[in-house]
């Protein structure tokens, strides 16, 4: 199946109003860069799709996580987010028989992925067989966004070694077989590194630019003034900011929450609702109304998920709710990645 570029089809459904942080209006599809396709302002998240109940909580089976996707096609979001590395792959499965079960990649859907080592192999080879596997499991011809994933786990001097995992990427890029590429890890200061290549397209991070974490900032930074698309994930911080309540042994970002954490999460719950919003309502839009993200990708492991999304984003939130809430921002040596000194 051929993924098909271009401009948003005529028919597209629409998407919600976004409103900026300087009250003007975003617009709900985006463009990706230059390589000519469009996001949503909200992507939907494929990690949960492939069955992780240790990461959230409860298992995806194999019907809901392809109705969930087939919910996505049919929704204003038009971008799905995966990897080849999530479950092994099931994700990609799970979207591929969503896609194929629709007819094939609609014209206005992005499908982004990532490139995953196996065991301890990341080199350029491994890369190469990454493309073609996703390529295989999503039925995409051309990739449109691949991304380098947590390499923070492996050596820079490696990954970004002539003939490595870094120019293999370049050179998918530069024959066609992918169309642009981009980098999604964790750590900040294990990222600084890699962008001083220059040869990416797009920045993911993930946990580290939300309601009560900044650890992301100078990354964001350096990365907007090389003019790369900018996408923000997680911004629930791994569920925290996404519950009614805390719960004893809450944790943020795959670690547990410090207390001066969890309590700047209790103020900030309690300030949402004298505003009439709930906190999850604000941690999205917190990243929404940033001008500089293209996209904010939220996981997405049900049906209902999709619509109460779309909702959230929908949702007006008073402006005076924003400067309370980022006077309740949390000291930075709170922050997943805390600066030094």
């Amino acid at each position: 199946m051929d993924e098909r570029a271009g401009e948003p089809r005529h028919d597209a459904i629409d998407g919600p109003t976004v409103r900026g942080s300087d009250g003007t209006d975003l617009p709900w599809l985006r463009p990706l860069g230059a390589i000519g396709r469009h996001v949503s302002a909200v992507t939907a998240g494929g990690s949960p799709l492939g069955g992780m109940p240790q990461l959230y909580g409860r298992d995806v089976g194999v019907d809901e996580a392809v109705e969930t996707v087939t919910t996505i096609l049919g929704s204003p979001v038009r971008t799905i987010d995966t990897s080849n590395g999530y479950s092994d792959g099931e994700s990609e499965r799970r979207i591929g028989a969503g896609l194929a079960a629709v007819g094939g990649l609609p014209d206005d859907v992005t499908v982004i992925t990532k490139v995953d080592p196996a065991g301890r192999d990341y080199s350029g080879d491994r890369v190469r067989a990454s493309v073609e596997e996703s390529r295989a499991r999503l039925g995409i011809d051309t990739l449109p966004l691949v991304h380098l994933h947590d390499p923070e786990n492996f050596s820079f001097d490696e990954l970004a070694a002539p003939g490595g995992a870094v120019d293999a990427l370049v050179s998918l890029r530069e024959s066609g077989a992918i169309g642009s590429i981009g980098l999604a890890g964790g750590r900040v200061q294990a990222m600084t590194p890699y962008l001083n290549l220059g040869v990416f397209d797009a920045l993911l991070v993930h946990n580290r630019w939300t309601l009560v974490d900044r650890s992301a900032g100078a990354l964001l930074d350096q990365a907007q003034a090389q003019g790369l698309v900018l996408i923000n994930a997680a911004v629930y911080g791994g569920g925290l900011l996404a519950t009614s309540s805390t719960k004893p042994g809450a944790t943020y970002g795959y670690r547990p929450a410090p207390p001066e954490l969890l309590a700047a999460v209790e103020q900030m719950r309690a300030a949402c609702e004298r505003h009439g919003v709930d906190l999850a309502t604000a941690a999205l839009q917190f990243s929404l109304r940033d001008p500089r993200f293209t996209t904010t990708v939220v996981g997405m492991s049900r049906p209902s998920r999709v619509a109460s999304t779309v909702a959230a984003a929908a949702t007006e939130v008073p402006d005076a709710l924003w400067p309370e809430l980022e006077s309740l921002l949390p000291p930075s040596h709170t922050w997943v990645d805390a600066p030094s000194g």
